[in-house]
């Protein structure tokens, strides 16, 4: 069985892959177009996908009919369509848990750094701007006691949860679509209404997986609604949130602050006007960029086309609905 892996990985996955018998593709260039990826793709039986450069839609499936399973190198699968995977009995592996410890700790991060504006007051340091003592210049604020709203609160946001709780004594509040015991028994979490997680947030973080009714669902008017304390961050996907919109939000006092690791688009545009406010921080999609985390992500992704090879269900599977027989 032939596997295809669109960029490299660590080791330790490529070395499992062909310790099991597999036969590993890697591209030439990491920089495909879509015509070069597509034709990697026609040529291969199971794909390690890495990044959401490109789509998994009807498209892409009648374009690649011999591919028979997908193992993502994430945990998210917005870009890929499952309904079109499932009509072709597709498994669409993806790497859970590995990488919550180090997703929370980037929100947590982006979190200080926007309450102290780190990242504004590093970029002085680096353009000679270190000017003499200022009592009210650029202030910052604290976070002990406030409040946290999490929208999403699954394995990545309980961790967060935990440290604020930990670090800060938060006060934990969450919108999901089901109730999270374990969180309100553990942190004590209280289930709110949308409109209550935006009203009574000090800081808001995004949690949750992206599905198309999430976009741009932090606009305008969930802006408007938000404390003129309040700061925003989201680790999940840049499609939550409409930038013009957090733009002036910012701008016009109606948030105070902003920290993100993922855009939309991504890459951010170097002359975004986001850059250049003091109480924003942003990463370069930084979440799981760990040793630990993107090893784990190599071994879970590994393991998912392994027992595919085998006849097996993947251990961690998008679309666990489905059934399917392989042999090797």
């Amino acid at each position: 069985m032939k596997v295809f892996i669109n960029k490299r990985i660590p080791e330790i996955g490529i070395h499992m892959l062909e310790e099991a018998g597999l036969q590993v593709a890697l591209p030439e260039s990491e920089n495909l177009t879509y015509e070069e990826w597509l034709r990697y793709c026609q040529n291969t039986d199971t794909i390690l996908s890495i990044g959401t450069d490109f789509r998994y839609d009807k498209e892409f499936f009648e374009a690649c009919p011999n591919v028979k399973a997908i193992a993502l190198y994430s945990v998210g699968f917005d870009h890929v369509d499952i309904k079109e995977a499932n009509q072709r009995n597709i498994p669409i592996g993806n790497t859970p848990d590995v990488l919550s410890r180090a997703t929370s700790d980037v929100a947590f991060l982006l979190m200080q750094s926007v309450a102290r504006r780190a990242s504004y007051n590093f970029q002085k340091v680096k353009e000679g701007g270190w000017d003499a003592f200022d009592p009210l210049h650029a202030l910052g604020q604290e976070l002990y006691g406030k409040t946290l709203g999490i929208f999403g609160l699954g394995r990545i946001g309980f961790q967060m949860a935990e440290k604020c709780k930990k670090a800060f004594d938060m006060e934990i509040i969450y919108h999901n679509r089901h109730r999270n015991e374990e969180a309100e028994r553990e942190l004590k979490a209280t289930y709110v209404s949308f409109d209550e997680l935006v009203r009574n947030s000090d800081v808001l973080s995004i949690h949750a997986n992206f599905t198309p009714e999430h976009k741009d669902l932090f606009n305008e008017s969930v802006f408007e609604k938000m404390s003129p304390n309040a700061i925003f961050i989201n680790t999940a996907r840049g499609g939550f949130h409409q930038e013009q919109d957090l733009y002036n939000a910012l701008t016009e006092g109606k948030i105070w602050g902003a920290g993100l690791d993922v855009t939309n688009p991504e890459p951010m545009a170097e002359d975004n006007p986001l850059l250049e406010l003091s109480s924003v921080c942003i990463l370069p999609h930084i979440g799981s960029a760990t040793v630990e985390a993107r090893n784990g992500m190599a071994i879970l992704a590994a393991e998912n086309i392994i027992a595919f090879s085998k006849g097996e269900e993947m251990l961690n599977c998008a679309n666990p609905e489905i059934y399917y027989h392989h042999s090797s």
